[in-house]
Formats: structure tokens, C-alpha cells, sequence
């Protein structure tokens, strides 16, 4: 599959054009950031509480195969909880203490059931803050869509070489680009039962590619 950006430019006896390619291939992997956020009145009850979620957070997702190398702790933060008061202004009605965890989720397939289980460990008090699904090795797939961008340029050269009765030559420059970041793939999310929470839809992620290219045009 290839898309085309054939903007080509002329020097004497050459022809340069950029080719544009990409390809797709189901994720393999789940990026989740997933943390507790507790509210009490002193900082040391919020942080105590903060930190026991968040331990049993890391438990539940212990419990469902994630190995410790998977789980990181990604934040940790306490702030004041101020509110606003008729007469009074804002005051200080406590404090706020939230922390996280970066977590791998190595099967897509496991994975509603496994936030699932951690979500309700703590409650109300669980943020779940992103989840991300990505290749964990897009070599193969990324390859794949260079080999598009190049027949893309090849096409595009070729055509343009036909029109000013002339051939394609040798290859003299090539130039792997870095093509514009499109949107970012979600997970669709599917609504299940109430317990069960929403299910995951992996769908695609597409790697592009893009390359330009300089051949020696021949008579």
C-alpha cells in the first residue's frame, strides 16, 4: 500500500522524487498508566493511603502474570486541597496525595480483564490515566512500508522519466525521510458489563515510511 507525494525535482541529467509508503500490523504490546489519587487531612494520612492502593494495585496486577520487570513507578506527588468557601475564600480543606504506576501489558488479549482486576482493587481512589497499545518489535512491519515507498518513488521517477522522453539510469542519492506523524492509534474500547468493565479492540497500528530518491536520467 503506498501513498503518493510525487514532488519531483529537475537538475540536468538526473531526477530526484520523494516516494512515501506504509503498512500495518495488529499490536502486540499495551502501555498503561495507572495510579491512586487519596484525599485526607493531614499529608501523612494521604500519603499512607496513597501508598496502600497503590500496593494493591500492583498486587492485583501481579496476580494476573505482569512481571515486575513490567511494572515501574511513574509518579508520586501531595498538594494541597483547597476549596472556595462563601465569606471565607479559599481555604485549606486537606491535602491530596497521587502516585502511579507505568505498567507493559505483554497480551493484548488479557488485557481488559487485567486493568479490570487492578480498577477495582482501590475503588474510586484508582486514576487510570492512558493506555497506548504499540509493536513491541516494528522491524518486520517497518520494513515493509519502506519497501512501498520505494516503488512509490520508483513509480513516480519512472513516470516522469516517460514524459520527458527519457530512462531511468543509475541510482545515484538515497535519502530515508521522516515522514509527518499521523494520529497516534487507540485501543477501541467496547463497552462490556459493568463488572467486567470496557473491552479492548486492537485493531492496526501503521508505520509509514518515505524516501527520496535522485537516478541519473538517460537519453
Amino acid at each position: 500500500m503506498t501513498g503518493r507525494d510525487p514532488q519531483a525535482s529537475r537538475d540536468p541529467g538526473t531526477i530526484t522524487v520523494t516516494g512515501t509508503g506504509w503498512a500495518e500490523a495488529a499490536p502486540d504490546l499495551m502501555l498503561v498508566s495507572i495510579g491512586v489519587e487519596c484525599r485526607a487531612e493531614s499529608v501523612v494520612e494521604a500519603y499512607a493511603a496513597a501508598g496502600k492502593d497503590l500496593a494493591a494495585v500492583g498486587s492485583a496486577l501481579r496476580s494476573r502474570g505482569v512481571g515486575p520487570d513490567d511494572i515501574r513507578s511513574a509518579g508520586l506527588a501531595v498538594r494541597a486541597d483547597l476549596a472556595w468557601r462563601d465569606g471565607e475564600g479559599q481555604r485549606l480543606v486537606g491535602y491530596i496525595a497521587s502516585s502511579s504506576l507505568a505498567v507493559r501489558l505483554r497480551d493484548p488479549g488479557s488485557a481488559a480483564a487485567t486493568v479490570s482486576a487492578a480498577v477495582h482493587t482501590a475503588g474510586d481512589n484508582v486514576r487510570l490515566n492512558s493506555l497506548q497499545l504499540v509493536l513491541s518489535d516494528d522491524s518486520v512491519v517497518r520494513a515493509q512500508a519502506r519497501d512501498a515507498a520505494w516503488q512509490d518513488a520508483l513509480s513516480s521517477a519512472a513516470q516522469y522519466a516517460a514524459l520527458a522522453s527519457a530512462g531511468l539510469g543509475s541510482v545515484l542519492s538515497v535519502t530515508d525521510q521522516c515522514p509527518a506523524p499521523g494520529p497516534v492509534p487507540l485501543a477501541g474500547l467496547q463497552r462490556a458489563s459493568a463488572t467486567e468493565g470496557p473491552q479492548v479492540e486492537l485493531g492496526l497500528n501503521r508505520v509509514e515510511a518515505a524516501v527520496t530518491v535522485t537516478w541519473e536520467l538517460l537519453p
